[in-house]
């Protein structure tokens, strides 16, 4: 189940901040950079703040971490 809000979540924003790129201003690019670089880090560190924030608020984990998606 973590998994699947993980995916849908990242999905939105990576969506969220390319149309917001371009028809409020080319800095919300920025935003999608975050993201990049946040599951990168989360690829080798194995820890994902994302998937935190979801733990804390009741998602059930269903084994692995983030950066295994």
């Amino acid at each position: 189940m973590l998994h699947t809000y993980f995916r849908v979540l990242v999905g939105t924003f990576v969506l969220i901040s390319v149309v917001l790129s371009v028809y409020v201003s080319p800095n919300w690019m920025w935003f999608t950079v975050f993201i990049g670089v946040n599951l990168i880090q989360s690829a080798f560190t194995k820890w994902c703040l994302l998937e935190t924030i979801l733990m804390k608020l009741g998602v059930k984990n269903d084994g692995g971490s983030c950066s295994s998606c």
